[in-house]
C-alpha cells in the first residue's frame, strides 16, 4: 500500500505555492470530461424523453388543428397498437378496459358470475341449445339439445345474437332466470326457471378403456382442475384393468402453466425437471420440477399431439419425451413456447406482454419463430383436409436440429414438439377435397342442417344402437333437406363425392346427441388413424422400453416408404 502511495505522489503535478493555474486547469478538464461521460450516460434516456415530448407535440397539433375533427383516444390506441406490432409477436397485445371486463365476464374469470350451463348458437331467427353442459342447472331442469330459446325474462329473444342471449343467461350464482323454450314436436312453449350456478367446465370430458387394457384420456384444455381430473381418470381406469395409456392432447390449445407442470408430474419421478422459463427481467428465470412420486411407474404411455396442440400441451409432451417416459405420436405441435404477463394500466386497460420463453428439460425451446405474427406452424400449401374436414399438416419439416433425450434417444429441436412417430390422420382425396370445399361455402347452413337432422334422427329412433350406420337413403334425404329446406346450392355429384365427409359429420352429430362426447368419440374411432396406430403399438408393448423399440422399428419402415396415413408395420 505504501509503495503505491509513493508512486501516486511521484505522478502528481508539481505546483508552485499560490498558483491558480494548476487547479483551474484541473477543474476545466474535470468539467469537460465529466460532462462528456455524463452526457453519454444520460443520452439514451434524454433521447427517449425528447421523443416522448415530440410525440405529444404531434398529437396536440393533430388534435387541435387538423382540418377535420379527430378522436385523440383512437389516435393514442392506434399508436400503442403500432408499438406492439413492431414486436412481431401475436401473443403480445393491448386490451382496453371494456374488452377486458367483457372477457372476465364471459370466461368466468370473475367468480361473482355464474351461468345456467348451456352451449348455445343462433340458428335462423332463434338462439338454439347445442348441448346442456353436464352437471349444470339446465340439464338438471330437463332442457335438451334442439330446444330454442324464445323468451328470456319476459322479453322475446327473436333475432337475438348468441352473445346477447348468453349475457342475459349469466349472472350471480344463486339468482334465478326465467325462459321459454320452443321444443320440436311440442305445441306449446315450455317455461323454465333456472338458478344460476358457477359452471365448472371439465378438462377431461370422459375416460374410457379401449382394446386389451389400453386406457384413453382426452385432455381438452389445461384449467385449474386438469391435474386432479387426469389423476382421477387414471385411478378409474386402473380399477378397470389399465395396462397402458393414451393421453390425447390433440387440439388442446393449452392453458395454465402450473397445470401443465402438474399433469407431467403424474408421470415422472419426484425431483425430475419438467420446465424452465428464461426471460430478461428479474424473476422470469424459473425452474419447475416434479414434486410427487410417480403415479404409474412402468406403465407404457403414448401421448398424441397435432399441429393444434399448443402451450401447456407442449410442456407435457416435451417433458415426457425428454425423460423417455412416453412415446409421442401424431404431428409436430404448434410451437407456442412463451410466457405472457398481464400488466394493469391506467384506466383499467391491460398490457399482455411476452416476458419469457419455455424450454424443455434438455434445453429445447418450444417457441417456433415465424415470419408473420399470425402465421401458422406450416404454410397453407402444406395443408390438406382430414375426413372430418379439419386442416392437416402433411408432415413435420425434414430438416430439424437433433438433440438427445435424457436417455440418449434422438429427438428434434427447432421449436414445437416433433413426435417420435409422425402419424397423419385419414385424409380426403383431391376430388373429395374439391367437393368439400364447395360444400364449405354453405358451412353455416350445413352445420345447422346437420344438427337439426341429428336431433330429429335421435327422436325418431328410440332403439338406436352405438354401432348404427346411415343408409344411402338417409343420406339422400339429407341432401334433399339441404337443397329444398335450406336452399344450399350444391350439385348432387359434389354431394356424392363428399359423402365420406358428410357421413362422418352426420353420424358423429347423431352419436353426440344420443350418448354425449364419449359416444361421439366411439362412433368416429374407426376414422382416427393416429389413435388406431397408438392402440396397436400399445397392445404389443408391455414396458416403456418395448414401446420405444417398436417405435424404432416403425420409423425404419417409415423411412423405406410410409403411406399417406398410418404407420406401416403397425396395422
Amino acid at each position: 500500500m505504501a509503495e503505491n502511495d509513493n508512486m501516486n505522489s511521484q505522478m502528481r503535478p508539481q505546483l508552485r505555492p499560490g498558483s491558480l493555474w494548476g487547479p483551474l486547469v484541473v477543474l476545466v478538464v474535470a468539467l469537460v470530461t465529466g460532462g462528456w461521460f455524463l452526457q453519454r450516460g444520460v443520452a439514451q434516456s434524454t433521447n427517449v424523453y425528447l421523443q416522448a415530448r415530440l410525440f405529444q407535440e404531434v398529437l396536440d397539433h393533430v388534435t387541435e388543428q387538423y382540418v377535420d375533427p379527430v378522436d385523440q383516444s383512437a389516435l393514442i390506441e392506434s399508436a400503442i397498437t403500432g408499438v406492439l406490432e413492431e414486436l412481431n409477436d401475436a401473443h403480445t397485445s393491448f386490451i382496453d378496459s371494456e374488452t377486458w371486463d367483457a372477457f372476465r365476464f364471459r370466461s368466468g374469470a370473475d367468480a361473482d358470475y355464474g351461468g345456467v350451463g348451456l352451449e348455445i348458437q343462433k340458428q335462423g331467427e332463434w338462439v338454439t341449445v347445442i348441448t346442456p353442459l353436464p352437471g349444470g342447472p339446465a340439464l338438471r331442469a330437463g332442457i335438451r339439445a334442439g330446444d330454442r330459446v324464445i323468451d328470456v325474462e319476459g322479453v322475446s329473444a327473436k333475432d337475438w345474437a348468441t352473445d346477447q342471449a348468453a349475457n342475459l343467461l349469466r349472472g350471480r350464482p344463486g339468482t334465478d332466470v326465467s325462459l321459454l323454450i320452443d321444443r320440436p314436436g311440442v305445441d306449446e312453449p315450455i317455461p323454465f326457471t333456472l338458478t344460476r350456478a358457477v359452471i365448472e367446465l371439465l378438462s377431461v370430458p370422459f375416460a374410457t378403456m379401449l382394446e386389451e387394457g389400453v386406457g384413453y384420456i382426452p385432455l381438452a384444455v389445461f384449467s385449474e382442475t386438469s391435474g386432479r381430473e387426469v389423476h382421477d381418470a387414471i385411478e378409474r381406469l386402473q380399477e378397470e384393468g389399465l395396462t397402458s395409456l393414451i393421453l390425447d392432447l390433440r387440439d388442446n390449445p393449452g392453458g395454465l402453466l402450473e397445470e401443465g407442470v402438474g399433469v407431467a408430474d403424474l408421470f415422472l419421478e419426484d425431483g425430475s425437471p419438467i420446465l424452465e422459463t428464461r426471460g430478461r427481467s428479474a424473476g422470469q428465470d424459473q425452474h419447475y420440477g416434479a414434486v410427487n412420486p410417480e403415479m404409474v411407474p412402468g406403465l407404457p404411455v403414448v401421448v398424441l399431439v397435432n399441429e393444434r396442440s399448443a402451450s401447456a400441451s407442449e410442456i407435457v409432451a416435451g417433458a415426457l419425451q425428454d425423460h423417455d417416459r412416453a412415446l409421442v405420436m401424431g404431428n409436430r405441435t404448434y410451437g407456442k413456447g412463451s410466457v405472457q404477463t398481464l400488466f394493469r394500466l391506467s384506466g383499467g386497460s391491460i398490457l399482455r406482454l411476452t416476458t419469457a420463453r419455455w424450454f424443455t428439460p434438455v434445453g429445447r425451446s418450444i417457441q417456433i419463430v415465424r415470419d408473420e405474427p399470425e402465421g401458422s406452424a406450416l404454410p397453407v400449401e402444406s395443408l390438406t383436409l382430414g375426413v372430418g374436414g379439419e386442416p392437416v399438416a402433411r408432415g413435420a419439416p425434414e430438416e430439424l436440429p437433433t438433440q438427445e433425450s435424457l436417455g440418449g434417444r434422438t429427438i428434434y429441436g427447432g421449436g414445437g414438439i416433433t413426435p417420435d412417430l409422425v402419424v397423419l390422420p385419414d385424409t380426403l382425396s383431391a376430388s373429395e377435397q374439391a367437393s368439400v370445399q364447395r360444400l364449405f361455402r354453405s358451412a353455416g347452413v350445413f352445420a345447422t342442417a346437420s344438427f337439426n337432422h341429428a336431433v330429429s334422427y335421435v327422436q325418431d329412433h328410440a332403439d338406436l344402437e352405438p354401432g348404427f350406420t346411415l343408409s344411402a337413403a338417409d343420406l339422400d334425404r339429407f341432401y334433399q333437406t339441404l337443397v329444398d329446406e335450406h336452399e344450399v346450392v350444391l350439385d348432387e355429384s359434389d354431394f356424392m363425392t363428399a359423402q365420406r365427409y358428410v357421413r362422418y359429420q352426420l353420424e358423429r352429430e347423431i352419436a353426440l346427441q344420443a350418448w354425449g362426447k364419449e359416444g361421439a368419440f366411439l362412433r368416429t374411432l374407426g376414422n382416427d388413424g393416429p389413435l388406431r396406430d397408438a392402440i396397436e403399438i400399445l397392445k404389443r408393448a408391455e414396458t416403456p422400453e418395448a414401446l420405444f423399440d417398436l417405435a424404432s422399428d416403425a420409423r425404419q419402415t417409415q423411412a423405406v416408404g410410409a403411406s399417406a396415413s398410418g404407420v406401416p408395420g403397425l396395422n
